[in-house]
């Protein structure tokens, strides 16, 4: 037993119904700064108050009211939870327990650091938070690459067979000459609408998956910018989760869009590959390069987004590049573990 007190990682003081501290463990006195650590083995009264933050309340965060010391005797403190200022640490959230001994006047004061906990639960609620606002961005990108489509796109292009139909009920040069030149111009407008319904939430992708997206993607990068991309990819299935695939083909897009931006290429490789359970994207140049030591040109939001979106699906992302010989980003997913999490 005296093992367990002196070597337990949870800090234990014993009080006496006057606040005055009679023992502490060495992970207590590891808590509390020298001139507090005095003054509690000196005996003043109330002397934890000087590092305590309060407690955790049904309506408030930190509070002072009615505490432990104060209503030693409520059940509601049998177990809480308390925040001390510490020693090197500052605030540190602990799960406290307060229990006086049978026929005794001494109450024994537990506390078992939370931080690391807290720190797990926040990253948790994040991913969840970060998965839901992408879903829901998603989901408004496929509505409105839709509406785009489906009336936009579709009422100017009656439009634009409404003036071919015109230029042939007269035989007004300048106003032939006008009407094609509106015609051009709708005509240049519907391939822009077009372009961005696709750029928003590719049809190909929701309908028949990762390799028709990327391929249709492609074609109409070298139709833009005359850059070619090289494609090879050995799946062992056509669709997989939607989620999944959604990470996979906008980390591939980002990466894309990166090496068109600063590569100063014209040609670029992307590989999909699934090989023990794990699904890897690839996308490589033999571009301009950079050093990662350095800040990305640019925002840097974009690597950033990347790692941020494959975290969502257990996955993560690598970058290898160096100056003058190219930049190669890896992706490594989890296939199975990343099904799951989207209840397959």
């Amino acid at each position: 037993m005296s093992k367990l007190y002196s070597q337990s990682r949870e800090a234990i003081f014993f009080f006496n119904n006057a606040g005055r501290v009679l023992y502490m463990n060495p992970a207590a006195e590891r808590i509390v700064d020298d001139d507090v650590l005095r003054q509690l083995y000196e005996g003043h009264a109330e002397t934890i108050c000087r590092v305590c933050r309060g407690y955790m309340s049904e309506t408030e965060l930190r509070t002072c009211i009615a505490c432990y010391f104060t209503n030693p005797e409520s059940e509601r403190f049998t177990s809480f939870q308390v925040y001390l200022d510490t020693v090197g640490k500052g605030v540190i959230p602990y799960a406290a327990s307060y229990h006086t001994l049978a026929d005794e006047d001494v109450h024994v004061l537990m506390l078992r650091d939370l931080s690391q906990q807290f720190k797990t639960q926040e990253s948790f609620y994040q991913n969840k938070m970060m998965k839901h606002v992408i879903h829901a961005q998603e989901n408004e990108r496929r509505r409105i690459s839709r509406e785009l489509h489906d009336s936009v796109a579709q009422e100017l292009m009656s439009a634009v067979i409404d003036l071919r139909v015109l230029k042939y009920m007269t035989g007004e040069e300048e106003l032939l000459k006008k009407m094609r030149q509106t015609e051009e111009s709708m005509t240049r407008l519907l391939d822009d609408i077009r372009n961005l319904a696709v750029e928003l939430r590719p049809a190909a992708l929701d309908d028949f998956g990762l390799e028709a997206a990327f391929r249709s993607h492609f074609k109409r990068i070298q139709q833009s910018y005359g850059v070619t991309i090289g494609f090879e990819s050995n799946l062992d299935q056509q669709r997989y989760g939607s989620e999944l695939e959604t990470v996979v083909y906008r980390i591939g897009q980002e990466a894309i869009l990166n090496a068109l931006k600063y590569a100063d290429v014209d040609h670029i490789d992307l590989r999909l590959r699934e090989d023990n359970g794990r699904m890897w994207l690839i996308v490589e140049d033999r571009g301009n390069g950079f050093d990662p030591a350095d800040d990305p040109i640019g925002t840097g939001l974009g690597l950033y987004g990347m790692q941020e979106r494959a975290e969502l699906v257990g996955g993560k992302v690598s970058v290898h590049s160096e100056r003058g010989k190219g930049t190669r980003i890896t992706l490594d997913i989890p296939i199975l573990s990343a099904m799951q999490g989207e209840g397959q």
